[in-house]
């Protein structure tokens, strides 16, 4: 079934962990009515941002049970099955048809490299054992493989793909895609997720966005995709302006790499607005600390994002010394 449709924002949604490492259903809750509340148009779970890559299958599937639950057929909602191969994908996309879920989304298998013809090969696969549609996640810098602009287009004019989920960082492949696409009368939901670029790639013809930095500021991409359906370029370029703005919690921060950094930004900066408990990171991640921690308030004060209320003063885990003000 490849005729799922999905334009708009659709955030992939950061987990919260408890200090003891197991799920905060209570801030996935506040993070999700969030979300929803701020008008986005799906919301994709288990996607990077969503520590698919550290969760067991048994925290799998609580987390996409949870998610279920409290969006209760408010938004579509997309699940990642990502695994090292293609039979590992399957199991995880059995288990997601029996949640609720609108789709899946499968990367390129990632332990034993393939050729393009596996790669090809291993889409089909997925298609052919599945009953939901399925979106390829293009994140080379993940997988270590790229999926090609023309594989991608012989995928979706047969079928076996409903859309791409690009976080390639490829914006030429892209717009390729995008073009071609619409030249087969646009099989595929085209989704962006390189977040700083994208009004370029609504400009072009993006379907929507996949932006990891509207789990802290939804609102500014809910804005910037309605002015892009209206064509008022102007705001959509301010709105991008704006939310680069606040992406600077990715390069205040120092001693840190990798996931700790990305999505210990998100996970920090929502734990100063108050939406999360604590920012806890999946073992073997430290949270941020410290400087760190300032260094991220002080983007989000500049750029007007609240901290919590002195009532969540106190809780438990990794808050900084200082209480928030």
């Amino acid at each position: 079934m490849a005729d799922f449709k999905i334009r708009g924002v659709v955030p992939p949604v950061v987990t919260p962990d408890t200090a003891d490492h197991k799920l905060d259903v209570a801030s996935f809750e506040r993070l999700i009515n969030r979300l929803i509340d701020a008008g986005v148009n799906g919301l994709f779970f288990l996607g990077s941002s969503g520590e698919v890559a550290f969760s067991t299958d048994e925290r799998r599937e609580e987390i996409l049970a949870a998610a279920a639950r409290i969006v209760a057929g408010r938004v579509p909602i997309l699940a990642g099955i990502i695994d090292t191969e293609t039979d590992r994908m399957v199991e995880q996309g059995k288990r997601v048809e029996q949640l609720g879920y609108d789709a899946v989304v499968a990367t390129c298998p990632f332990y034993a490299l393939q050729g393009m013809a596996e790669v090809e090969e291993h889409f089909r696969i997925l298609h052919e054992e599945l009953e939901l549609p399925m979106f390829a996640y293009d994140i080379p810098v993940c997988v270590h493989t790229k999926i090609p602009w023309k594989l991608a287009i012989k995928l979706g004019a047969d079928g076996v793909l409903a859309g791409v989920k690009d976080s390639s960082g490829d914006d030429v492949s892209f717009r390729y895609l995008v073009q071609e696409n619409n030249k087969l009368g646009h099989p595929m939901s085209l989704l962006t997720g390189h977040e700083i670029v994208v009004d370029g790639a609504y400009l072009g013809g993006a379907d929507g966005s996949v932006p990891g930095l509207a789990n802290v500021e939804p609102y500014g991409y809910v804005r910037m995709w309605k002015a892009a359906q209206s064509g008022d370029w102007a705001t959509v370029k301010a709105e991008q302006d704006k939310l680069n703005e606040i992406s600077h919690i990715f390069d205040v921060t120092t001693g840190i790499q990798g996931y700790g950094g990305g999505v210990g930004s998100f996970k920090t900066a929502l734990w100063l607005m108050g939406i999360f408990s604590s920012n806890q990171m999946p073992r073997p991640v430290t949270a941020m600390s410290g400087a760190n921690v300032e260094a991220i308030r002080k983007v989000l004060a500049d750029n007007g994002l609240t901290s919590p209320p002195s009532s969540r003063r106190g809780r438990r885990h990794s808050r900084p010394r200082r209480a928030l003000s």
